[in-house]
């Protein structure tokens, strides 16, 4: 374990560091912060820090920058995430409150993040296995062919065309939207498929081969790849970090065209928490010289999805945690209102 002083020498080291680019020396240290120590004790705990993995010096005669190690600590002993201020907060809410459906409050968050962090910012849809129905529409196109429309609690909406085995009366049709309804409405979309099974009995034999195939397209709404759609914004943000990225940007641009590796960066929603992983802690290796900071997001306290950003591991962890949490917040009361 690290003595305070020595933990407070570190942060002092990240600080300088994320503000600017520079390795940091100890007597820069002793200028720039209220240690409360000589140089000379300041060099000594420089050399324990360096020592342990925390601190290196990426030249010979230079001072030193972090480790992940030494971000890791840094993170794990931040007492304070930096809150927005007042002004800050009033802009999130008025830019985000603008939005008129699930795909423009996304396609606003990523923005939003971007300019906030100056980081890639990422953003998943709502998860529909997460999710729960708020209704179920049914529209006639035709005597044989209807439009399937399912609104989530998220206000995601998804839009089927289904074509029937026989043609489909008005009668029928409002028949089947009601009692559809009046099952699955409230409920999460986990408990459809059983809340459903035997709805096409319950209708005269004529119109079960529909009411089935209607289900059918229903069902599958669930496990179509749309379930794990993202969006990610800001990539051009890289282009300012050429400094923390030697020779390495281009997997990293790569690694965030596949949407697979950001879904498995971003975590799983159930951990709504706060994330923060380092460096190498990062599994894909194209993503070694970045950190990813993540949270979940959602209505009634239960996070659907996640947000995040990715940028260098030389972040200004406090204030990218903040905004990123900010974001999360009213994210998901946006999605409550909805």
């Amino acid at each position: 374990m690290l003595s305070e002083r020595r933990l407070e020498v570190l942060r002092a080291i990240v600080q300088d560091y994320v503000g600017t680019e520079e390795p940091v020396g100890s007597k820069a240290l002793t200028q720039r912060h209220h240690l409360g120590v000589s140089p000379a004790t300041v060099r000594n705990d420089m050399a324990a820090l360096e020592e342990e993995g925390f601190i290196a010096q990426p030249h010979t005669s230079a001072g030193r920058i972090p480790t992940d190690k030494g971000y890791r600590l840094f993170v794990d002993k931040l007492a304070d995430v930096k809150p927005m201020s007042a002004p800050e907060r009033r802009a999130i809410q008025s830019f985000l409150d603008h939005a008129v459906d699930l795909d423009d409050v996304v396609a606003r968050t990523v923005r939003l993040l971007a300019q906030l962090t100056r980081q890639v910012a990422v953003v998943q849809y709502p998860s529909l296995t997460r999710s729960t129905v708020r209704h179920v529409e049914l529209l006639a196109l035709a005597p044989a062919r209807l439009m399937l429309v399912l609104i989530t609690d998220t206000g995601r909406v998804e839009q089927r065309h289904v074509d029937c085995p026989a043609p489909f009366g008005e009668t029928s049709l409002a028949d089947l939207r009601a009692r559809l309804n009046s099952r699955v409405a409230g409920r999460r979309f986990t408990d459809v498929p059983q809340l459903v099974q035997d709805l096409p009995e319950s209708f005269e034999t004529e119109d079960r081969g529909t009411v089935s195939t209607v289900l059918s397209t229903l069902l599958e709404t669930l496990v179509e790849e749309t379930e794990e759609r993202l969006v990610i914004g800001g990539t051009s943000n890289l282009t300012r970090f050429g400094h923390d990225f030697p020779l390495v940007i281009r997997p990293v641009l790569e690694a965030l065209e596949e949407q697979v590796v950001l879904l498995k960066l971003l975590g799983e929603a159930k951990d709504s928490g706060m994330t923060v992983r380092i460096g190498h802690e990062n599994a894909h290796e194209g993503l070694n010289s970045t950190s990813v900071v993540s949270v979940g997001y959602g209505s009634g306290g239960e996070a659907v999805a996640k947000l995040g950003v990715v940028g260098p591991t030389r972040m200004d962890y406090p204030g990218t945690m903040g905004a990123v949490r900010a974001v999360a917040r009213y994210v998901g009361q946006i999605l409550a209102e909805s």
